[in-house]
């Protein structure tokens, strides 16, 4: 079963493998660098190794992988950094948009947009897209970190987390939940869903909300529509929609 495209929950990722066994490969790439800038083969997916359920593998041997800090320095080992990305099948440019070229290109790497790290043994986390991070009361907060958590509850079926207009740390942690069919919505629920993720992650990364919905858009593609769930909610504040 080959997937890619968007993360995957490792909880889920844990479910499938249990059920029909290591016959998952993962691809990690993007339309201006065509070929996979990482690749997770079926070997990797190894329950003996739970935490390596969240990576997307290791680069490819044809792509330099590097993640940069806003200066184009490597950061050090372990630390999040945007995934950059030179190679001989990296796109030209933008078919007449110089600016947006010449930007991405920044310090003469492919900017793809996504933070990541790399741990010891070579294997590359994408913590989150740049555009998603929230921005707290002055601390960074990656959603897929916090929707990692939650999926592992078993009344989750899908989550998406945003930032919204908060008067007081600017923007504040949401979690829009689909709960698994014949679940009973509750008050409880939601305490120990916040609980869940404040007890994993830190009292910052906990939802300070948490809406349960029917479902969750998509876009063409089949991903949730982080955009078209932020929208809502940032509808008509200053800030609009990023």
């Amino acid at each position: 079963i080959f997937y890619g495209a968007s993360p995957m929950s490792p909880a889920r990722l844990q479910e499938g493998i249990e059920k029909w066994g290591q016959i998952f490969y993962q691809f990690f790439g993007q339309s201006e660098c065509p070929m996979v800038i990482a690749n997770m083969r079926k070997s990797d997916h190894d329950l003996s190794k739970p935490e390596r359920l969240s990576s997307c593998g290791r680069p490819s041997p044809w792509v330099h992988v590097a993640l940069l800090d806003p200066d184009h320095n490597e950061v050090p080992q372990g630390e999040a950094g945007e995934i950059c990305v030179r190679g001989p099948l990296v796109m030209g440019g933008y078919k007449d948009m110089p600016e947006q070229t010449a930007e991405a290109f920044a310090g003469d790497w492919l900017h793809t947009g996504d933070v990541g790290k790399l741990d010891e043994d070579g294997f590359l986390y994408i913590v989150d897209r740049t555009k998603d991070m929230i921005v707290t009361g002055g601390f960074n907060v990656f959603p897929r970190e916090v929707e990692d958590v939650m999926t592992t509850h078993d009344a989750v079926g899908q989550v998406v987390v945003i930032g919204v207009p908060d008067e007081q740390w600017g923007e504040a942690v949401k979690a829009v939940v689909v709960l698994k069919p014949g679940v009973d919505p509750s008050d409880a629920l939601v305490a120990e869903l916040q609980g869940l993720v404040k007890e994993a992650k830190g009292s910052v990364q906990s939802p300070k909300s948490i809406d349960l919905v029917e479902a969750i858009p998509l876009t063409p593609v089949g991903k949730p529509d982080k955009k078209a769930v932020r929208a809502s909610y940032w509808e008509g504040s200053e800030r609009g929609v990023g």
